[in-house]
């Protein structure tokens, strides 16, 4: 019918919240029995937050920069309506765009970032299919 969020293992509490604070995300939910969050952007996107990840150093992604490629789920992606805006705030606060923006395939232009524990974060932005325009 619908999809509901995405879990997100961190490592440090304080700092997750703060990032993804920043991204627009506010704590709906918190569920210490279970080490988890949820929250929400103020359209109604849903992630949680798992706070029991042990730290590693240099936040290596163990699905994606280790060499035997684990199976798991890699990445959230996330529409935007103005991923120009985006890259301009990503600027500011120093947040690097570790790839893109470029067009993958015939609907979106995307980047994407790390957060600090190196979990990849997708941001599209669709592109009209009649015209060629971003949406």
């Amino acid at each position: 019918m619908a999809y509901d969020h995405v879990g997100i293992r961190v490592s440090d509490r304080r700092r997750a919240l703060d990032f993804y604070e920043a991204l627009g995300f506010a704590e709906s939910a918190h569920f210490p029995g279970h080490e988890a969050n949820e929250m929400l952007s103020p359209d109604g996107v849903r992630i949680n937050l798992i706070f029991n990840a042990a730290r590693r150093s240099g936040a290596r992604n163990i699905l994606l920069d280790e060499p035997v490629k684990l199976p798991g789920m890699t990445h959230p992606a996330f529409v935007v309506d103005d991923l120009e805006g985006l890259q301009a705030w990503l600027r500011r606060r120093n947040i690097a765009i570790t790839e893109g923006p470029h067009r993958i395939g015939p609907r979106r232009i995307a980047l994407f970032i790390r957060d600090p524990d190196g979990n990849v974060l997708e941001f599209n932005q669709l592109i009209d299919h009649h015209t060629g325009d971003k949406a």
